[in-house]
């Protein structure tokens, strides 16, 4: 943003200009010879739409000279020596900035992408992208089975989108404590940003809430987006959702941190609750819970079975309900305990909107009911009538966390902002390609912009952006002073009154059983030891989590596995020892045993055969090819320019009516009328005009025109020192009204004076009394009709 002296100085015409620019972050400045910059929106709509929508992505052009005596070649050439030509290597960074004499306003912010030294120069020219670099890794999407199960949205396009980022190192929240995998170290078994949707970076969702009962907001988000509740599901008292974790841990032995962001006041109640679902023998299912009631100013932490059994530990907080927003809370759970069964010890964790932290006593069960008995980690369960936001579960931690660890103080920058969560999801379509490539086809498809702007930022844009026509602009442009070439045209090509919207109907689709294996052989897993297994699953299957583990009292339905001590058949049922990950990757599903235990295990089923059994669940049908329709029969615009009509692309991103219905409203509203192009605007060099600026446009000389315009385009570049040429592309906002045509009689399509009547049957009888008198002179019906 402009500091008040340099808006002053732009404002005042002043164009002494000035610039920085940074290799690997060394000055060099001084050595930049010429430099262009080009930034704008790859939009597939018709030019003079109202709307544009795709990625954006800037490229900057440099000719850097040598210095101390040395040439640019000889000191930044490929193969110049390391000391000196990594400075501009391929992927070193490029910051640049540039303005005027009165301040310098970030333009630039990304990494070379090639370099070019010609021998006998003091050149080298230096070409680098923006941050879309860093999107360039595979993109890969999880492929939840709850959207078709329960026949409700698991995700949107905009979560797909900001998990996109994550994985690329852009984050909008927390990100996971512990994402990757390693032997016998820390590892995050959900992770749930609640961006949009319910579909899990890490672990997946099980039972998705009704939509009629929650909405995404970004109003009142701890970070970005959150869960906002706004009535509770029939017969209970919050909304509840929960998600499978990637790894089923083993209680007694392992350390769990659970922690969500809420927010205290917004929301139709006053508690947040986490749950987390232990799988023992038998019927019964342990939980153990961290609840927080901001209304009481107290936190809650239980142990014992989900039946309503066990004991609870309370600690008071008055700070809960003096104050109201962003809390941070956190529950750590102590189960490690070398016998079957164990009294954990219990630790709440809370931070203040005001970043202040509330430490709270461990405290350690003494109460039987509250012991937790051999089981394996079920599910992680959010309860909520608060908006909720990056819901985690780790285990595996060496002690309770610091409050700095709590905070993951230094661990993560706030690089992105999102839009309003667009276009719910039933089933995560397929992606392919890089990172940056997805998120271009979902912008494409939702009618969203996506880029990365002077400072690295990333920004999400949605189409709804266009709902309204723009009032205020951000600059104004005027040929007295700023424009120095203007063109304006105006074509009907750009008009779309009757605009279709295809989309895939998922409302009628159930689901059924996917694939189904029984291993082939008995696995032996050593006392500390781990076995590994992979499984070949089709690109269609969507993901499975970690087999649930069989009993002798109870069988899981689907993917389950069995333990027993002994290689045989009727040896009993072993609970609690063996932790298992899954993972898919490229194709197979990799599933790790690790043996906690002091004795050697085999998957063995209850009869003597291998107990590994695995089951997917898939879509009972392809969703349905449906379209929506956006059009105004006998509309003004169908008057003055005829019906024009406007197909978008099919595309797997678009799963329902509501939404279809939305995009093709919002195509028709921004084409329904051709507005002004405004192409080539040669206009006074501004450091302050960024890609998506409104800006009026004022032109008292030839095109006689007051309007306000998208920018979705910039081109800037210097030759030569303090001299800079800046050209922008340009969108109108508005058409220039109706049409009045006053004094216009406008001619038909088609000439209407009245064709020759030709001589009629009577006549034709006369001139040919028979057929045969017709057929001798070989004349066409035409002819004869005619008259010729």
């Amino acid at each position: 943003m402009a500091d008040e002296k340099l808006t002053d100085s732009l404002r005042t015409g002043a164009r002494l200009t000035d610039q920085t620019v940074r290799l690997g972050g060394r000055d060099v400045t001084e050595q930049v010879q010429s430099w262009q910059l080009e930034r704008s929106y790859s939009t597939d709509l018709p030019d003079a739409m109202r709307a544009f929508a795709g990625s954006a992505s800037a490229q900057l052009q440099l000719q850097v000279s040598g210095a101390d005596g040395r040439s640019a070649p000889a000191l930044y050439s490929p193969w110049a020596p390391r000391a000196t030509g990594d400075l501009a290597r391929p992927g070193q960074s490029v910051v640049q900035g540039y303005g005027t004499e009165a301040g310098v306003l970030p333009a630039f912010r990304g990494t070379v992408r090639n370099r070019s030294a010609a021998s006998g120069t003091d050149t080298v020219q230096i070409t680098a992208l923006d941050g879309a670099e860093r999107l360039r890794g595979p993109a890969e999407l999880p492929k939840p089975y709850a959207g078709f199960y329960w026949r409700r949205p698991v995700a949107t396009a905009t979560w797909c989108v900001d998990e996109l980022l994550r994985q690329a190192g852009l984050h909008s929240a927390p990100p996971p404590r512990y994402p990757e995998f390693q032997a016998a170290a820390p590892l995050t078994l959900v992770h749930a940003s609640l961006h949009g949707g319910f579909a899990a970076g890490y672990g997946q969702p099980e039972v998705v809430p009704d939509p009629r009962h929650y909405r995404w907001s970004r109003e009142g988000a701890p970070h970005e987006m959150a869960l906002v509740p706004h009535a509770a599901a029939p017969d209970t008292a919050a909304l509840t959702a929960t998600w499978f974790p990637r790894s089923r841990v083993t209680v007694p032995g392992s350390r769990l941190f659970a922690e969500a962001w809420v927010n205290s006041a917004v929301g139709f109640g006053s508690t947040a609750a986490l749950e987390v679902d232990l799988n023992r023998t038998g019927t019964q299912t342990g939980r153990l819970r961290l609840a927080v009631d901001f209304a009481a100013g107290k936190v809650i932490m239980h142990s014992g079975t989900r039946e309503g059994t066990g004991w609870f530990f309370s600690w008071g907080v008055s700070a809960l309900t003096r104050k109201p927003g962003v809390w941070h809370i956190g529950g750590f759970f102590d189960t490690v305990s070398a016998g079957s069964s164990v009294l954990p010890t219990v630790q709440p964790f809370l931070t203040a909107p005001d970043g202040v932290h509330y430490p709270c006593t461990p405290a350690t069960f003494a109460d039987a009911s509250a012991a937790q008995p051999a089981a394996e980690l079920y599910q992680l369960r959010l309860v909520t009538q608060l908006a909720a936001e990056s819901v985690q579960l780790s285990s595996g931690l060496a002690a309770a966390p610091t409050a700095s660890e709590f905070a993951q103080t230094g661990a993560w920058t706030k690089e992105v902002v999102l839009d309003d969560a667009i276009l719910p999801l039933y089933a995560l379509p397929r992606v392919s390609g890089s990172q940056w490539e997805v998120i271009t086809q979902i912008a494409k498809a939702s009618m969203s912009t996506a880029e990365l702007d002077e400072r690295g930022v990333f920004r999400w844009r949605n189409h709804t952006r266009f709902e309204k026509t723009p009032t205020a602009a951000d600059l104004t442009l005027t040929s007295v002073r700023d424009i120095a070439a203007l063109t304006v045209t105006e074509e009907i090509d750009a008009c779309r009154n009757y605009c279709v919207q295809p989309y895939r109907d998922w409302s009628k689709v159930a689901v059924v059983s996917g694939t189904t294996y029984h291993d082939t052989a008995v696995r032996e897993i050593p006392p500390a030891g781990s076995v590994t297994l992979k499984y070949v699953l089709a690109e269609e299957e969507f993901d499975v989590g970690p087999p649930n583990v069989d009993d002798d009292q109870s069988v899981a339905p689907g993917f389950s596995v069995r333990f027993a001590a002994s290689n045989a058949a009727g040896a009993p049922a072993v609970k609690g020892e063996v932790d298992i990950l899954a993972r898919r990757e490229e194709g197979v599903l990799i599933l790790r045993l690790t043996n906690r235990g002091s004795r050697r295990l085999y998957t063995v089923s209850e009869d003597g055969r291998p107990s590994v059994f695995i089951q997917t669940l898939k879509p009972s049908t392809e969703a349905a090819e449906r379209e929506a329709t956006s059009y105004s029969s006998g509309s003004a615009s169908e008057r003055f320019y005829g019906r024009q009509e406007f197909s978008a692309e099919a595309s797997d991103w678009v799963q329902d009516y509501p939404a279809a219905q939305d995009l093709a409203d919002a195509m028709r509203q921004a084409g329904q009328y051709p507005v002004p192009v405004l192409g080539e605007v040669e206009v006074l060099y501004d450091p302050r005009i960024q890609l998506g600026d409104v800006v009026r446009v004022v032109d008292t000389s030839g095109a006689a025109l007051d309007t306000l315009a998208w920018v979705v385009g910039i081109k800037t570049a210097s030759t030569a020192p303090g001299t800079v040429q800046q050209t922008l592309t340009l969108r109108g906002t508005r058409s220039n009204g109706l049409p009045q045509d006053a004094g216009l009689t406008p001619d038909t399509a088609s000439d209407r004076d009245p064709l020759p009547a030709g001589p009629d049957y009577a006549a034709v009888a006369a001139a040919y009394p028979t057929l045969g008198d017709l057929a001798a002179d070989w004349r066409t019906w035409r002819r004869v009709k005619e008259g010729t």
